[in-house]
């Protein structure tokens, strides 16, 4: 025992020296710099050393959240968000004025009818519809708007001009077709085609009004009022019988010889048992295809009370 008191003594004094050196460093540490101690500041900010409680919540949300896996959302089941709708309903109204025609009638998203805009008119004047010496008013033209399913099945925006009088049939037997994905290759104005109608067939375009004879007579075609229409034109073309002094037959348009046998079978043409046909024929429409001298397999026309 006596052997271990001198050295305990011996450790301790290295231990004191170095205990007493802290104390004097921290003291002249304060001393210099005037600040508090961590333990002082602690006491004297306690919401800002421990935090409040309300701080400890947000704290654990914070890491509850980051721990939670993300959940991906389709646009569809976003939130959109919010805003100050007070002027929502006077710019709908203006939106829907500069989009639609005031008087349009529309029969199905997509399928809708109205008078020529002076835009429409400007695109048809000197092209379908004669500067001068037309004898059908601007007033009795419809503007159709409509959906059809070109031959790759997409879905396309179609237009046409017809007359007052057949518009409401065109919205509904096109949404017919429309709805049981018959398909039609274009539906443009002829305005496109600069007004020719065997451009506007060599293309297959289905379309309306076009102030025009009858092709070789000097007769006005029913397209000159509006109120014939041709269908996939290029499948179901004009045969003349017997009209040239050779006996021969005439086709158009040009190319589509091929689809005047309508013996045999092929996509898109039009007979008695198409769609198209029964369509057509239930809205009073008659077809080209029954008649005698000529055969107009794409052409259907309604005559007016």
């Amino acid at each position: 025992m006596k052997n271990i008191k001198p050295l305990l003594q011996q450790a301790t004094k290295p231990i004191f020296f170095l205990l007493l050196f802290i104390m004097i460093c921290a003291f002249l540490a304060r001393y210099l710099t005037g600040e508090e101690t961590l333990l002082e500041y602690a006491q004297n900010n306690p919401e800002l050393a421990y935090g409040t409680q309300e701080a400890a919540d947000s704290e654990e949300n914070v890491t509850e959240d980051a721990m939670t896996e993300p959940v991906k959302t389709s646009v569809s089941e976003t939130t959109s968000p919010s805003y100050d709708d007070s002027n929502s309903s006077e710019s709908a109204e203006e939106n829907q004025t500069m989009s639609e025609h005031p008087e349009r009638t529309t029969y199905k998203e997509g399928f809708y009818y109205e008078p020529l805009t002076d835009e429409v008119k400007d695109r048809i004047t000197g092209i379908s519809y004669p500067e001068s010496g037309c004898t059908v008013p601007y007033e009795d033209l419809a503007y159709v708007g409509l959906l059809y399913l070109d031959f790759d099945g997409e879905e396309q925006t179609g237009e046409l001009i017809c007359n007052q009088a057949v518009a409401q049939d065109m919205v509904e037997i096109f949404y017919e077709l429309y709805r049981n994905d018959y398909r039609i290759e274009r539906v443009r104005l002829v305005d496109e085609y600069d007004g020719d109608d065997t451009a506007s067939m060599a293309d297959n375009n289905t379309s309306c009004f076009n102030y025009r004879v009858v092709d070789g007579t000097t007769s006005l075609s029913k397209h000159a009022y509006g109120l014939a229409i041709d269908v996939n034109p290029y499948y179901n073309p004009y045969v003349v019988y017997n009209k040239n002094d050779d006996g021969s037959t005439y086709i158009s348009p040009p190319g589509s010889e091929v689809y005047a046998d309508r013996n045999q079978n092929f996509a898109y043409k039009i007979d008695e048992n198409d769609l198209c046909y029964r369509l057509f024929t239930e809205h009073g429409f008659t077809w080209g295809g029954n008649w005698n001298s000529t055969k107009d397999y794409q052409h259907f026309q309604k005559k007016l009370d």
